[in-house]
């Protein structure tokens, strides 16, 4: 079998407070700007925002799916979780420093670093 996972979205209350926010966060531009579905690439990867309500679609936010972004380093992990509600601490785990955070759409979001 060959199966790749290429992508995956995000449900967003608001796509132009969402799009900004990722767009600090990974320090690019979106790829794909539209008022339903927008998408940035990073790195051969494909992440969506969703506006759902525009489909009368119903969700719930939280933490049952948590996409998972790595950093280079501790410092570098740490600048990126300033001013962001941390849901979960930066901890040793394993090889990797991890924390995770809620972005302004209620996603709970995790990002890793090695730690050395």
């Amino acid at each position: 079998m060959d199966l790749h996972i290429n992508s995956l979205y995000l449900c967003v209350n608001d796509m132009d407070r969402a799009i900004k926010f990722y767009e600090e966060l990974f320090e690019q531009e979106v790829t794909e700007r539209d008022e339903l579905y927008s998408v940035f690439e990073v790195n051969g990867f494909r992440l969506g925002l969703f506006a759902y309500k525009l489909t009368n679609e119903t969700h719930e936010f939280g933490s049952n799916c948590i996409p998972s972004f790595s950093v280079d380093d501790l410092k570098l992990l740490d600048a990126k979780l300033k001013g962001k509600e941390i849901c979960f601490p930066i901890t040793r785990i394993g090889n990797n420093w991890v924390a995770e955070f809620v972005d302004p759409e209620g996603n709970h979001i995790e990002m890793t670093a090695p730690a050395k």
